[in-house]
C-alpha cells in the first residue's frame, strides 16, 4: 500500500492512488463537493476484508454506571459512594449478571444479548494512562495515539491506513468518518473523508443537469491512459452508489435502530459494508456523556437513555449486517466503543459525576471472544483508587487497540501507530493469527516536489475536505 507521505511518484509522476484521492476532490468540486461525504474502494478486494468501527463517546463516559460491581467488599464501597446512583444489584432494574462479580446497567439490555452470544466483550479499568481530567487533552491524546504528547499530526488510525501492508493500492479512500467531521484518530489522512449518509453520494441538482454533468466527466476522462482510467473509476463508484439507491435502504432480520443521528450513522455505515466497496475504517462520535448533574438515579434517567441509545445501535448493527443475501457480514466487523476518561468514583452533589480516570471499553464483533470481562479489576477501596478518588487503569487502551490491530487488520506496525508504544500483550478478546509486532517507527517518505506535485495540488480544490 501506497504511504500517506507518498502520495505523489517522483520527478513528474504521481501514484495512481495519490491521483485517485486528487481526482475524487476535482470531480467533488465540479459535483457540488458531495463527494466529499462517502468513501469507497475496490470491489475486488471484498468481501473477504475486515472492517474496523470506532465508537467515541465524547465527554467522559461513567463505565461504573454502565459496568459495576454487584458483590463483594467493593459492592458496599460502591454503594456508600453512590448512594443515589448505585445501579441496584437486586429488585427493580438490577444489574444483568456478567461475571458474577460485575453487571451490567439494565438499560444495556441489548449489549447483554451481544454478551450472550458470544459477540460482545467488556474490558474494565481500561483508558488512557496520563493524568489528565481535560476533555480536550485526554481526547487528542487518545485519537493521536501519543498520550501526554500533541506534537504527532497525524492520528493513529492515519498511520495505521499509511502503515497496512495488506491494503489494495486503488482503494480511493478506505475510511469514513459518518459524523459529518473527521476525528482526531483520522487527523492528516488525504483519504480520510466525511458523511452523513451515503444517499448523499450524488450530484447535485435536477436529474437532467446531473446526466448533463456526468457526461461532462466521462468525457473529460475519456482516454487510455492511467490517468483517464483513475477518473472513470471515480465516476464508475458514483454509479454503483447510485443504483444501489441507499435512499430506500431497509435494515434485515429486524435490526432496529435507535430514532437518532447515531442510529443514522450506524445503518450508514452498514450500507457500506454491504455495498463492498472497499471501506476498511469507519468512525462515529456520539456526546453527551459530561454528566456532572442529574445524571439519573439506580441506573435510570438520563443517563440510562444514552445507554440505550448506544446498546440498541450496536445490536441494531449486528443483527442487520449478520444475515445479507446468505453472507454474515457481521464476521468482518469489529466495533470498539471508548471515551477520553471515566468519571469520579464518588457521586457529587448534584447527583452526577465529576472528570475521572479508569473507565469500560465495549468490543463487539462476529469474530471475538465474546462473553467475557477482560483486564484486572482494580478494586474500590480508598487506597486502591487512582488519586484516592477514580477508578484505577490497569489496561492501557492501546493494548486493546493492538490486538484488533494485529489479529484483526493485520497490521503489526504498532511503532507507527503508537509510537513509543511496546506493551503488545493480547487479552484475547479478538480472534485471528498473532504476528510479531514491529515497534520501530516507519521512516516516512518525504512528498516530492516538481510537476506532480503542483498537480495534485491543483486537484484539491478550496473548501474540499483533504
Amino acid at each position: 500500500m501506497t504511504s500517506t507521505f507518498d502520495k505523489l511518484g517522483t520527478g513528474n509522476e504521481m501514484t495512481r492512488r495519490g491521483f485517485l484521492v486528487g481526482c475524487s476532490a476535482a470531480i467533488a468540486g465540479m459535483a457540488g463537493a458531495k463527494l466529499t461525504h462517502v468513501a469507497f474502494g475496490s470491489p475486488e478486494a471484498e468481501p473477504n476484508q475486515e472492517v474496523l468501527l470506532v465508537i467515541f463517546l465524547r465527554g467522559g463516559m461513567d463505565g461504573l454506571s454502565l459496568v459495576a460491581p454487584i458483590a463483594g467488599d467493593d459492592r458496599g464501597y460502591y454503594e456508600t459512594a453512590r448512594a443515589e446512583l448505585a445501579l441496584p444489584a437486586s429488585g427493580n432494574n438490577k444489574a444483568l449478571d456478567l461475571n458474577g462479580l460485575l453487571g451490567l446497567n439494565a438499560a444495556a439490555a441489548p449489549f447483554h444479548e451481544l454478551y450472550q452470544a458470544g459477540k460482545g466483550a467488556v474490558i474494565h479499568a481500561a483508558g488512557l494512562t496520563s493524568d489528565t481530567r481535560s476533555h480536550f487533552d485526554a481526547m487528542q491524546f487518545m485519537e493521536l495515539g501519543t498520550p501526554g504528547s500533541k506534537s504527532n499530526s497525524t492520528g493513529w488510525l492515519t498511520r495505521h491506513l499509511s502503515s497496512a501492508n495488506n491494503l489494495p493500492a486503488n482503494i480511493i479512500a478506505p475510511a469514513v468518518a459518518t459524523s459529518g467531521s473527521t476525528p482526531t484518530s483520522l487527523a492528516g489522512s488525504r483519504e480520510a473523508i466525511a458523511m452523513s449518509r451515503p444517499q448523499d453520494f450524488n450530484f447535485n441538482g435536477h436529474w437532467n443537469y446531473r446526466n448533463w454533468q456526468r457526461m461532462a466527466l466521462r468525457n473529460m476522462y475519456n482516454g487510455s491512459t492511467w490517468l483517464h482510467s483513475a477518473g472513470t473509476q471515480t465516476l464508475d463508484a458514483i454509479d454503483v452508489i447510485e443504483y444501489a439507491d441507499p435512499s430506500n435502504y431497509t435494515a434485515e432480520n429486524g435490526a432496529v435502530y435507535p430514532n437518532n443521528s447515531f442510529g443514522t450513522s450506524l445503518q450508514s455505515v452498514a450500507q457500506m459494508i454491504k455495498l463492498q466497496l472497499g471501506m476498511r475504517i469507519a468512525t462515529i462520535d456520539l456526546g453527551g456523556w459530561d454528566t456532572h448533574e442529574y445524571q439519573g438515579d439506580a441506573g435510570t434517567g438520563y443517563f440510562a437513555r444514552q445507554i440505550t441509545s448506544l446498546t440498541q445501535g450496536l445490536h441494531g448493527l449486528m443483527t442487520d449486517l449478520s444475515s445479507s443475501s446468505g453472507t454474515d457480514h457481521s464476521k468482518r466487523l469489529t466495533v470498539v466503543v471508548m471515551s477520553e476518561f471515566g468519571r469520579s468514583f464518588k457521586e457529587n452533589a448534584s447527583r452526577g459525576t465529576d472528570h475521572g480516570h479508569g473507565n469500560v471499553m465495549l468490543v463487539a464483533g462476529g469474530g471475538i471472544n465474546g462473553g467475557q470481562v477482560y483486564g484486572q479489576w482494580p478494586g474500590l477501596a480508598t487506597e486502591q483508587l487512582y488519586d484516592r478518588r477514580d477508578l484505577a487503569i490497569t489496561t492501557d487502551y492501546r493494548r486493546v487497540l493492538s490486538e484488533i490491530l494485529i489479529r484483526k487488520l493485520g497490521n503489526p506496525n504498532l511503532g507507527t501507530i503508537f509510537p513509543g508504544y511496546t506493551g503488545y500483550d493480547p487479552l484475547g478478546i479478538v480472534q485471528g493469527s498473532d504476528l510479531t509486532p514491529i515497534y520501530t517507527p516507519a521512516t516516512p517518505t518525504p512528498v516530492p516536489t516538481g510537476v506532480g506535485s503542483g498537480l495534485n495540488h491543483r486537484l484539491y480544490l478550496p473548501g474540499v475536505q483533504r
